[in-house]
Protein backbone atom coordinates (compact mmCIF):
# COMPACT_ATOMS: atom_id res chain seq x y z
CA UNK A 1 0.00 0.00 0.00
CA UNK A 2 0.86 3.69 -0.14
CA UNK A 3 2.40 6.05 2.04
CA UNK A 4 -0.38 7.75 4.25
CA UNK A 5 -0.05 10.92 5.71
CA UNK A 6 -2.28 11.94 8.70
CA UNK A 7 -1.91 14.88 11.36
CA UNK A 8 -0.65 14.27 14.71
CA UNK A 9 -1.05 15.49 18.25
CA UNK A 10 3.15 15.97 17.16
CA UNK A 11 2.50 20.03 17.19
CA UNK A 12 0.20 20.47 20.51
CA UNK A 13 1.79 17.52 22.60
CA UNK A 14 5.71 19.16 21.84
CA UNK A 15 5.33 22.21 23.93
CA UNK A 16 4.14 21.14 27.24
CA UNK A 17 7.22 18.17 26.75
CA UNK A 18 9.44 21.65 26.89
CA UNK A 19 8.10 22.63 29.93
CA UNK A 20 8.00 19.31 31.72
CA UNK A 21 9.64 18.85 35.12
CA UNK A 22 11.52 22.47 35.16
CA UNK A 23 11.73 22.28 30.96
CA UNK A 24 13.54 25.27 29.82
CA UNK A 25 14.52 26.85 32.68
CA UNK A 26 16.50 24.28 34.06
CA UNK A 27 18.24 23.33 30.55
CA UNK A 28 18.22 26.79 28.76
CA UNK A 29 21.36 25.97 26.64
CA UNK A 30 19.27 23.70 24.68
CA UNK A 31 17.28 26.30 23.29
CA UNK A 32 17.99 26.93 19.60
CA UNK A 33 19.16 30.44 20.85
CA UNK A 34 22.35 28.70 23.23
CA UNK A 35 23.24 26.32 20.65
CA UNK A 36 23.98 28.77 17.99
CA UNK A 37 25.82 31.19 20.65
CA UNK A 38 27.87 28.09 21.52
CA UNK A 39 28.53 27.33 17.87
CA UNK A 40 29.42 31.16 17.47
CA UNK A 41 32.25 30.71 20.25
CA UNK A 42 33.51 27.67 18.79
CA UNK A 43 34.15 29.37 15.67
CA UNK A 44 35.09 32.64 17.17
CA UNK A 45 38.01 30.49 18.76
CA UNK A 46 39.26 28.41 15.98
CA UNK A 47 38.23 30.07 12.48
CA UNK A 48 37.51 33.48 13.68
CA UNK A 49 41.38 33.34 15.21
CA UNK A 50 42.07 31.86 11.58
CA UNK A 51 40.78 34.95 10.09
CA UNK A 52 42.45 37.70 12.15
CA UNK A 53 45.99 35.98 11.16
CA UNK A 54 45.04 35.81 7.46
CA UNK A 55 43.48 38.93 7.64
CA UNK A 56 46.94 40.91 8.50
CA UNK A 57 48.50 39.73 4.93
CA UNK A 58 50.92 36.48 4.50
CA UNK A 59 49.82 35.21 7.50
CA UNK A 60 51.65 37.61 9.35
CA UNK A 61 55.24 36.59 7.41
CA UNK A 62 56.94 39.32 5.40
CA UNK A 63 56.64 37.01 2.13
CA UNK A 64 53.27 35.73 1.27
CA UNK A 65 53.93 32.97 -0.73
CA UNK A 66 54.29 30.56 2.00
CA UNK A 67 51.28 31.23 3.38
CA UNK A 68 49.92 31.39 -0.49
CA UNK A 69 50.64 27.83 -0.78
CA UNK A 70 49.54 26.95 2.18
CA UNK A 71 46.37 28.40 1.62
CA UNK A 72 45.87 26.73 -1.90
CA UNK A 73 46.54 23.08 -0.05
CA UNK A 74 43.96 24.32 2.31
CA UNK A 75 41.06 25.15 -0.40
CA UNK A 76 41.98 22.34 -2.45
CA UNK A 77 40.83 19.50 -0.11
CA UNK A 78 38.74 21.87 1.51
CA UNK A 79 37.05 21.82 -2.08
CA UNK A 80 37.23 18.25 -2.56
CA UNK A 81 36.09 17.34 1.21
CA UNK A 82 33.01 19.65 1.34
CA UNK A 83 31.58 18.50 -1.57
CA UNK A 84 30.97 15.71 0.55
CA UNK A 85 31.11 16.97 4.43
CA UNK A 86 27.34 16.82 4.61
CA UNK A 87 27.57 13.29 4.20
CA UNK A 88 30.35 13.09 6.71
CA UNK A 89 28.75 15.31 9.36
CA UNK A 90 25.67 13.13 9.05
CA UNK A 91 27.72 10.27 9.98
CA UNK A 92 29.58 11.45 12.93
CA UNK A 93 27.27 13.87 14.32
CA UNK A 94 27.36 17.60 14.96
CA UNK A 95 29.16 17.71 17.98
CA UNK A 96 31.98 15.74 17.18
CA UNK A 97 32.30 16.36 13.64
CA UNK A 98 33.28 20.10 15.64
CA UNK A 99 35.23 18.58 17.75
CA UNK A 100 37.67 16.99 15.67
CA UNK A 101 37.66 19.87 13.03
CA UNK A 102 38.94 22.80 15.68
CA UNK A 103 42.29 20.68 16.47
CA UNK A 104 43.15 21.05 12.77
CA UNK A 105 43.38 25.18 13.00
CA UNK A 106 45.98 25.02 15.81
CA UNK A 107 48.18 22.59 13.81
CA UNK A 108 48.15 25.14 10.89
CA UNK A 109 48.78 27.97 13.29
CA UNK A 110 51.84 25.68 14.34
CA UNK A 111 53.19 25.99 11.33
CA UNK A 112 53.12 29.14 10.65
CA UNK A 113 55.18 29.32 14.13
CA UNK A 114 57.82 26.66 12.25
CA UNK A 115 58.23 28.66 9.39
CA UNK A 116 59.12 31.52 11.57
CA UNK A 117 62.35 29.79 12.47
CA UNK A 118 62.79 27.18 9.59
CA UNK A 119 61.37 29.13 6.14
CA UNK A 120 60.53 25.73 5.44
CA UNK A 121 57.47 25.42 3.30
CA UNK A 122 56.67 22.04 3.45
CA UNK A 123 55.20 21.90 6.96
CA UNK A 124 52.84 25.27 6.11
CA UNK A 125 51.21 23.13 2.71
CA UNK A 126 51.08 19.79 4.94
CA UNK A 127 49.24 22.05 7.91
CA UNK A 128 46.85 23.63 5.11
CA UNK A 129 45.87 20.59 2.94
CA UNK A 130 44.78 19.13 6.80
CA UNK A 131 43.16 22.53 7.91
CA UNK A 132 41.15 21.99 4.86
CA UNK A 133 39.56 18.93 5.67
CA UNK A 134 38.96 19.89 9.10
CA UNK A 135 37.48 23.12 8.37
CA UNK A 136 35.29 21.77 5.68
CA UNK A 137 33.78 19.62 7.79
CA UNK A 138 33.63 22.18 10.44
CA UNK A 139 31.61 24.22 8.61
CA UNK A 140 29.57 22.19 7.37
CA UNK A 141 28.36 21.06 10.98
CA UNK A 142 27.90 24.89 11.78
CA UNK A 143 25.45 25.49 8.64
CA UNK A 144 23.36 22.47 9.39
CA UNK A 145 22.87 24.15 12.93
CA UNK A 146 22.71 28.30 11.93
CA UNK A 147 19.98 27.07 9.41
CA UNK A 148 18.05 24.22 10.41
CA UNK A 149 17.88 25.07 14.13
CA UNK A 150 15.66 28.51 14.27
CA UNK A 151 11.87 28.40 13.27
CA UNK A 152 11.60 30.51 10.03
CA UNK A 153 11.17 33.68 11.34
CA UNK A 154 14.35 33.54 13.19
CA UNK A 155 16.65 32.74 10.72
CA UNK A 156 18.30 35.78 9.73
CA UNK A 157 18.66 37.57 13.12
CA UNK A 158 19.91 33.78 14.48
CA UNK A 159 22.26 33.84 11.43
CA UNK A 160 23.81 37.61 11.99
CA UNK A 161 24.38 36.65 15.76
CA UNK A 162 26.52 33.80 15.02
CA UNK A 163 28.25 35.90 12.53
CA UNK A 164 28.77 38.77 15.18
CA UNK A 165 30.15 36.56 17.69
CA UNK A 166 32.33 34.75 15.49
CA UNK A 167 33.56 37.96 13.42
CA UNK A 168 34.22 39.43 17.20
CA UNK A 169 36.86 36.07 17.26
CA UNK A 170 38.44 38.15 14.62
CA UNK A 171 38.63 41.37 16.50
CA UNK A 172 39.93 40.54 19.63
CA UNK A 173 42.14 37.98 17.54
CA UNK A 174 43.40 40.77 15.86
CA UNK A 175 44.34 42.68 19.33
CA UNK A 176 47.04 39.84 19.41
CA UNK A 177 48.88 41.36 16.66
CA UNK A 178 47.99 44.92 16.72
CA UNK A 179 49.49 44.93 20.83
CA UNK A 180 52.00 42.27 20.29
CA UNK A 181 53.45 44.15 17.05
CA UNK A 182 52.92 47.54 17.57
CA UNK A 183 56.67 48.37 17.94
CA UNK A 184 57.88 45.55 15.36
CA UNK A 185 59.42 46.91 12.19
CA UNK A 186 60.68 43.48 10.59
CA UNK A 187 57.31 43.18 8.33
CA UNK A 188 56.80 39.75 10.43
CA UNK A 189 54.76 38.62 13.45
CA UNK A 190 56.42 37.67 16.70
CA UNK A 191 56.24 33.80 17.93
CA UNK A 192 54.43 34.74 20.82
CA UNK A 193 51.48 35.86 18.43
CA UNK A 194 51.69 32.72 16.72
CA UNK A 195 51.77 30.70 20.36
CA UNK A 196 48.16 32.81 21.41
CA UNK A 197 46.01 32.20 18.48
CA UNK A 198 47.38 27.97 19.09
CA UNK A 199 45.85 28.50 22.52
CA UNK A 200 42.69 29.83 21.55
CA UNK A 201 42.10 27.21 18.64
CA UNK A 202 42.42 24.38 21.21
CA UNK A 203 40.44 25.46 23.64
CA UNK A 204 37.90 26.35 20.67
CA UNK A 205 38.02 22.84 19.91
CA UNK A 206 37.15 21.65 23.04
CA UNK A 207 34.43 24.28 23.79
CA UNK A 208 32.05 22.12 21.11
CA UNK A 209 32.25 19.19 23.94
CA UNK A 210 29.71 21.41 25.34
CA UNK A 211 27.25 21.42 22.83
CA UNK A 212 24.10 19.43 23.28
CA UNK A 213 22.33 16.88 21.60
CA UNK A 214 20.67 18.04 18.26
CA UNK A 215 18.00 15.64 19.63
CA UNK A 216 17.51 17.54 22.94
CA UNK A 217 16.98 20.88 21.40
CA UNK A 218 13.61 22.67 21.70
CA UNK A 219 12.81 25.26 19.82
CA UNK A 220 10.46 28.52 20.98
CA UNK A 221 7.20 27.21 19.52
CA UNK A 222 7.96 23.74 21.10
CA UNK A 223 9.27 21.37 18.37
CA UNK A 224 11.97 19.24 18.28
CA UNK A 225 14.94 19.69 15.87
CA UNK A 226 14.52 16.78 13.28
CA UNK A 227 17.17 14.31 13.40
CA UNK A 228 18.44 12.23 10.62
CA UNK A 229 19.22 8.62 11.70
CA UNK A 230 22.75 7.25 11.70
CA UNK A 231 23.20 5.79 7.99
CA UNK A 232 25.90 4.33 6.39
CA UNK A 233 28.52 6.28 4.48
CA UNK A 234 27.55 4.60 1.49
CA UNK A 235 23.73 5.46 2.01
CA UNK A 236 24.97 8.92 2.75
CA UNK A 237 27.28 9.59 -0.39
CA UNK A 238 24.12 7.95 -2.37
CA UNK A 239 21.83 10.51 -0.61
CA UNK A 240 23.84 13.75 -1.65
CA UNK A 241 23.81 12.73 -4.89
CA UNK A 242 20.01 12.10 -4.97
CA UNK A 243 19.93 15.84 -3.18
CA UNK A 244 21.73 17.55 -5.92
CA UNK A 245 19.00 15.16 -8.78
CA UNK A 246 16.17 16.19 -6.42
CA UNK A 247 17.12 19.97 -5.46
CA UNK A 248 18.97 20.71 -9.18
CA UNK A 249 18.34 24.51 -8.94
CA UNK A 250 20.75 24.80 -6.08
CA UNK A 251 23.41 23.95 -9.09
CA UNK A 252 22.48 28.12 -10.15
CA UNK A 253 23.82 29.17 -6.57
CA UNK A 254 27.39 27.59 -6.99
CA UNK A 255 28.62 30.92 -8.88
CA UNK A 256 27.59 32.66 -5.76
CA UNK A 257 29.38 30.47 -3.61
CA UNK A 258 32.45 30.22 -5.98
CA UNK A 259 32.66 33.83 -5.49
CA UNK A 260 32.25 34.18 -1.45
CA UNK A 261 35.88 33.42 -0.82
CA UNK A 262 37.25 34.62 -3.83
CA UNK A 263 37.88 38.48 -3.30
CA UNK A 264 39.53 37.62 0.45
CA UNK A 265 42.74 37.23 -1.52
CA UNK A 266 42.71 40.90 -3.02
CA UNK A 267 41.56 42.15 0.13
CA UNK A 268 44.45 40.23 2.76
CA UNK A 269 47.40 40.37 0.11
CA UNK A 270 47.25 42.55 -2.35
CA UNK A 271 45.41 45.14 -0.32
CA UNK A 272 46.10 45.46 3.06
CA UNK A 273 49.38 43.21 2.97
CA UNK A 274 50.88 44.98 -0.49
CA UNK A 275 49.81 48.92 1.38
CA UNK A 276 50.84 48.81 4.65
CA UNK A 277 53.25 47.72 7.82
CA UNK A 278 52.78 45.20 9.67
CA UNK A 279 51.59 47.50 12.72
CA UNK A 280 49.08 48.97 10.50
CA UNK A 281 47.91 45.55 8.55
CA UNK A 282 47.13 44.89 11.81
CA UNK A 283 44.83 47.41 13.06
CA UNK A 284 43.79 47.45 9.69
CA UNK A 285 42.53 43.43 10.25
CA UNK A 286 41.26 44.15 13.35
CA UNK A 287 38.38 47.35 11.88
CA UNK A 288 38.40 44.95 8.81
CA UNK A 289 36.44 42.19 10.90
CA UNK A 290 35.16 44.65 13.43
CA UNK A 291 32.92 46.06 10.71
CA UNK A 292 31.81 42.36 9.70
CA UNK A 293 29.81 42.44 12.91
CA UNK A 294 28.03 45.61 12.08
CA UNK A 295 27.52 44.41 8.59
CA UNK A 296 25.86 40.93 9.70
CA UNK A 297 23.67 42.69 12.61
CA UNK A 298 22.20 45.11 9.83
CA UNK A 299 21.44 42.58 6.97
CA UNK A 300 20.23 39.74 9.49
CA UNK A 301 17.79 42.68 11.07
CA UNK A 302 16.75 43.29 7.29
CA UNK A 303 16.16 40.04 6.35
CA UNK A 304 13.97 39.25 9.20
CA UNK A 305 11.67 42.33 9.12
CA UNK A 306 8.26 40.50 9.55
CA UNK A 307 6.39 43.25 8.00
CA UNK A 308 7.90 42.43 4.66
CA UNK A 309 6.88 38.80 2.98
CA UNK A 310 10.07 36.34 2.75
CA UNK A 311 9.93 36.82 -0.68
CA UNK A 312 9.95 40.33 -0.81
CA UNK A 313 12.77 40.16 1.73
CA UNK A 314 14.57 37.94 -0.47
CA UNK A 315 14.73 40.02 -3.72
CA UNK A 316 14.97 43.03 -1.77
CA UNK A 317 18.25 41.96 -0.36
CA UNK A 318 19.56 40.72 -3.50
CA UNK A 319 19.21 44.52 -5.09
CA UNK A 320 20.67 45.80 -1.71
CA UNK A 321 23.64 43.12 -2.26
CA UNK A 322 23.98 43.91 -5.79
CA UNK A 323 24.07 47.74 -5.26
CA UNK A 324 26.79 47.19 -2.64
CA UNK A 325 28.78 45.12 -4.74
CA UNK A 326 29.60 47.79 -7.36
CA UNK A 327 29.42 50.71 -5.11
CA UNK A 328 32.11 49.48 -2.86
CA UNK A 329 34.09 47.41 -5.18
CA UNK A 330 33.82 50.44 -7.86
CA UNK A 331 35.15 52.49 -4.97
CA UNK A 332 37.97 50.20 -4.74
CA UNK A 333 39.52 51.48 -7.93
CA UNK A 334 41.06 54.26 -7.21
CA UNK A 335 43.48 52.16 -4.57
CA UNK A 336 43.76 49.88 -7.64
CA UNK A 337 45.61 52.10 -10.11
CA UNK A 338 48.03 52.85 -7.52
CA UNK A 339 49.16 49.47 -6.78
CA UNK A 340 51.06 47.49 -9.59
CA UNK A 341 53.28 44.31 -8.90
CA UNK A 342 56.62 44.36 -8.94
CA UNK A 343 57.01 47.88 -9.90
CA UNK A 344 58.28 50.73 -7.81
CA UNK A 345 55.70 53.06 -5.86
CA UNK A 346 55.87 55.62 -3.14
CA UNK A 347 55.83 52.99 -0.05
CA UNK A 348 57.20 50.29 -2.03
CA UNK A 349 60.46 51.52 -3.63
CA UNK A 350 61.94 48.16 -4.36
CA UNK A 351 59.02 47.09 -6.36
CA UNK A 352 58.20 44.11 -4.20
CA UNK A 353 56.91 43.38 -0.73
CA UNK A 354 59.47 44.57 1.47
CA UNK A 355 59.40 47.90 1.30
CA UNK A 356 58.51 50.35 4.41
CA UNK A 357 55.01 50.24 3.72
CA UNK A 358 52.23 52.95 4.58
CA UNK A 359 51.77 53.72 8.43
CA UNK A 360 49.08 54.51 11.01
CA UNK A 361 50.31 57.95 10.77
CA UNK A 362 51.02 58.52 7.26
CA UNK A 363 48.38 60.76 5.20
CA UNK A 364 46.08 59.74 3.29
CA UNK A 365 45.50 56.51 5.25
CA UNK A 366 42.44 57.56 6.53
CA UNK A 367 40.67 57.01 3.34
CA UNK A 368 42.19 53.57 2.52
CA UNK A 369 40.69 52.10 6.12
CA UNK A 370 37.88 52.85 5.29
CA UNK A 371 38.00 50.98 1.76
CA UNK A 372 39.13 48.20 3.67
CA UNK A 373 36.32 48.56 6.14
CA UNK A 374 33.84 48.45 3.63
CA UNK A 375 35.07 45.65 2.22
CA UNK A 376 34.29 43.21 5.33
CA UNK A 377 31.48 45.10 5.61
CA UNK A 378 30.20 43.86 2.19
CA UNK A 379 31.63 40.57 2.92
CA UNK A 380 28.92 39.93 6.11
CA UNK A 381 26.47 41.05 4.09
CA UNK A 382 27.43 38.32 0.80
CA UNK A 383 27.54 35.52 3.55
CA UNK A 384 24.69 36.67 5.39
CA UNK A 385 22.57 37.04 1.98
CA UNK A 386 23.64 33.21 1.07
CA UNK A 387 23.11 31.53 4.44
CA UNK A 388 19.92 32.82 4.67
CA UNK A 389 18.71 32.24 1.57
CA UNK A 390 19.69 28.46 1.69
CA UNK A 391 17.62 28.51 4.93
CA UNK A 392 14.63 29.43 2.93
CA UNK A 393 14.53 27.34 0.77
CA UNK A 394 14.76 24.18 3.30
CA UNK A 395 13.93 23.65 6.97
CA UNK A 396 15.23 20.29 6.59
CA UNK A 397 18.51 19.73 8.60
CA UNK A 398 19.65 16.75 6.48
CA UNK A 399 19.22 18.43 3.09
CA UNK A 400 20.85 21.86 4.68
CA UNK A 401 23.53 20.45 6.07
CA UNK A 402 23.99 18.77 2.15
CA UNK A 403 23.90 22.70 0.93
CA UNK A 404 25.99 23.94 3.58
CA UNK A 405 28.33 21.66 2.32
CA UNK A 406 27.93 22.46 -1.39
CA UNK A 407 28.46 25.70 -0.62
CA UNK A 408 31.74 25.66 1.84
CA UNK A 409 33.19 23.49 -1.24
CA UNK A 410 32.53 24.83 -4.00
CA UNK A 411 33.60 28.30 -2.55
CA UNK A 412 36.96 27.09 -1.19
CA UNK A 413 37.16 25.47 -4.98
CA UNK A 414 37.25 29.07 -6.07
CA UNK A 415 39.54 30.15 -2.76
CA UNK A 416 42.17 27.62 -4.08
CA UNK A 417 42.15 28.99 -7.59
CA UNK A 418 42.76 32.75 -6.58
CA UNK A 419 45.15 32.19 -3.66
CA UNK A 420 47.41 30.18 -6.52
CA UNK A 421 46.82 32.96 -9.02
CA UNK A 422 48.70 35.46 -6.44
CA UNK A 423 50.95 32.85 -5.40
CA UNK A 424 52.03 32.75 -9.08
CA UNK A 425 52.08 36.96 -9.18
CA UNK A 426 49.57 37.52 -11.47
CA UNK A 427 48.94 41.37 -11.69
CA UNK A 428 46.51 42.82 -9.58
CA UNK A 429 44.50 44.44 -11.67
CA UNK A 430 43.27 40.95 -13.03
CA UNK A 431 43.22 39.49 -9.23
CA UNK A 432 40.83 43.05 -8.65
CA UNK A 433 38.72 42.49 -11.53
CA UNK A 434 38.01 38.87 -11.24
CA UNK A 435 36.94 39.47 -7.62
CA UNK A 436 33.91 42.31 -8.85
CA UNK A 437 33.09 40.64 -11.87
CA UNK A 438 32.55 36.98 -10.15
CA UNK A 439 30.35 39.10 -7.61
CA UNK A 440 28.23 40.06 -10.29
CA UNK A 441 27.76 37.46 -12.44
CA UNK A 442 26.96 35.19 -9.64
CA UNK A 443 24.18 37.85 -8.26
CA UNK A 444 22.89 37.47 -11.55
CA UNK A 445 22.64 33.44 -11.27
CA UNK A 446 21.54 33.13 -8.38
CA UNK A 447 18.41 35.62 -9.08
CA UNK A 448 16.24 32.74 -10.69
CA UNK A 449 16.08 30.83 -7.60
CA UNK A 450 14.98 33.68 -5.71
CA UNK A 451 12.18 34.48 -7.83
CA UNK A 452 10.97 31.09 -8.46
CA UNK A 453 12.09 29.21 -5.64
CA UNK A 454 11.66 31.03 -2.28
CA UNK A 455 8.30 31.19 -1.19
CA UNK A 456 6.76 32.55 2.39
CA UNK A 457 6.96 29.04 3.73
CA UNK A 458 8.71 26.48 3.81
CA UNK A 459 7.25 22.63 3.49
CA UNK A 460 9.71 19.67 3.26
CA UNK A 461 9.02 15.97 3.07
CA UNK A 462 11.01 14.19 5.90
CA UNK A 463 10.00 10.17 6.34
CA UNK A 464 10.24 7.21 5.38
CA UNK A 465 11.82 7.77 2.41
CA UNK A 466 14.69 10.26 3.68
CA UNK A 467 14.82 13.74 3.78
CA UNK A 468 13.62 15.02 0.58
CA UNK A 469 12.94 11.43 -0.28
CA UNK A 470 16.89 10.49 -0.85
CA UNK A 471 16.31 7.51 0.66
CA UNK A 472 15.39 4.66 3.19
CA UNK A 473 17.34 6.15 6.11
CA UNK A 474 14.77 9.06 7.17
CA UNK A 475 14.74 11.27 10.35
CA UNK A 476 13.62 10.29 13.85
CA UNK A 477 9.82 10.08 13.68
CA UNK A 478 9.13 10.36 9.96
CA UNK A 479 7.90 14.15 10.47
CA UNK A 480 6.90 16.50 6.90
CA UNK A 481 7.70 19.83 8.34
CA UNK A 482 5.39 22.65 6.85
CA UNK A 483 5.82 26.08 8.55
CA UNK A 484 4.47 29.33 8.00
CA UNK A 485 6.70 32.69 9.71
CA UNK A 486 4.66 33.59 12.83
CA UNK A 487 2.87 30.32 13.39
CA UNK A 488 3.71 27.31 14.95
CA UNK A 489 5.47 24.60 13.29
CA UNK A 490 2.08 22.02 11.91
CA UNK A 491 3.65 18.69 11.63
CA UNK A 492 2.04 14.95 10.03
CA UNK A 493 3.50 11.74 10.93
CA UNK A 494 4.14 9.40 7.74
CA UNK A 495 2.83 5.75 8.39
CA UNK A 496 4.10 3.60 6.81
CA UNK A 497 2.05 0.06 5.22
CA UNK A 498 2.50 -2.68 3.21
Amino acid sequence: MSDIEKHSAHASSAAPEAHTGSGLSRFAYRTPLVQIILVGFVCFLCPGSFNALSGTGGGGQLDATAADNGNVALYTTFAVVGFCAGAICNYLGIRLTLMISGFGYALYAGSLLCYNHTQSDAFVIAAGAILGVCAACLWTAQGAIMMSYPIEGHKGRYISIFWAIFNTGAVIGAIIPVAENWNNDTGSVGDGTYIAFMILMIVGAGLAATLAKPETVIRPDGSHVAIPRQTTPMQEIKDLLMCLKTDTYIIALFPLFFASNWFYTYQFNDYNGYFFNIRTRSLNSLMYWLMQIVGAGFFGYFLDMHQFSRRTRAISGWVLVFVLVNVIWGGGLAMLFQTHRGEPTKFHPNGGPHGKGMDVTDGGYAGRLWLYMFYGFLDAVWQTYAYWLMGALSNDPRKLAYFAGFYKGIQSAGAAIIWRIDALKKPFDAIFGSSWGLCGVALICALPVILMKVRNHSVDGIGEKGVGGLGPQGVLGGVIDEQKEGEPRVTAERVSST
